[in-house]
């Protein structure tokens, strides 16, 4: 057996025993689910409803105006019409416009994680909801919603995308299209946590590309991408280049949190 069969097969077992772990995970939760009552995926006290409880929903900081029209950013304070951040006149991204429903603080961030990692995918609805109505603006005018996709072994260890799911739910509310065919990770990446802007835009560069087949849908198109946190920007500027470079009219962001630096 050569080298290149030896790899195959082992990544072919590897793949079958994280889908095994996945598939054993959703029964024992599911099991717990019904035995015991639904608990706040923050603090863990019993709730009613979808996964955050009152005084946790509370805790959560959600991005109201006055913010930079171009980022999304909140202001300390109303600087008046159409000001841009400095992040925005220093460093403007590929996209037109992001707005996110909240803050990325302790509450967002294991919402977040809950989603994306433990199979969560009961917060999505509200979370989508969330963002539906930070993103009135952009939706309005949108002729489509594109997720950020995973690379394909990504997707198929994960078995679900976390940006999809939150996709589909703003599809419900909006009325614009998902549309997760159109835009391909085609370059494996690795995780953006605890990489330096810089890095981060490195990682992303070239891994992204406009299927084939898909680029007349795009041509002149309005398209919002969907991701669930806005950190440095990278990864939704690099989405937003190829969507460019396909001939998109503009490129729009929204997301669930942000990264906001405190001044």
């Amino acid at each position: 057996m050569n080298a290149e069969a030896s790899r195959a097969i082992s990544s072919y077992l590897r793949g079958a025993l994280g889908t095994g772990r996945h598939v054993l995970a959703r029964a024992a939760r599911l099991a717990l689910d019904i035995a015991l009552p639904t608990l706040c995926v923050s603090c863990r006290e019993p709730v009613d409803g979808e996964g955050v409880c009152a005084a946790c929903w509370a805790r959560l900081s959600f991005i109201e105006r006055p913010y930079c029209p171009r980022l999304g950013i909140p202001f300390v304070y109303d600087p008046g019409p159409d000001t841009l951040s400095m992040e925005a006149i220093a460093s403007p991204p590929a996209y037109q416009r992001a707005r996110a429903a909240v803050r990325y603080d302790d509450v967002a961030r294991t919402l977040v994680h809950a989603l994306k990692y433990q199979d969560r995918t009961d917060l999505a609805p509200a979370m989508g909801r969330w963002m539906a109505r930070a993103g009135g603006e952009l939706l309005a005018g949108a002729d489509m919603l594109i997720p950020v996709p995973l690379h394909w072994r990504r997707a198929w260890r994960r078995r679900y995308n976390q940006s999809g799911a939150l996709a589909r739910i703003i599809e419900r509310q909006s009325g614009v299209k998902v549309r997760g065919e159109v835009l391909r990770r085609v370059r494996a990446t690795e995780q953006q946590i605890g990489l330096s802007r810089a890095q981060r835009a490195t990682n992303v560069q070239g891994a992204f590309q406009v299927s084939p087949d898909r680029q007349t849908e795009v041509q002149g198109r309005r398209i919002v991408l969907i991701d669930d946190v806005l950190t440095s920007g990278a990864t939704l500027d690099a989405c937003a280049r190829a969507l460019l470079r396909a001939k998109a009219a503009q490129v729009d962001v929204l997301v669930f949190a942000r990264v906001v630096e405190v001044r």
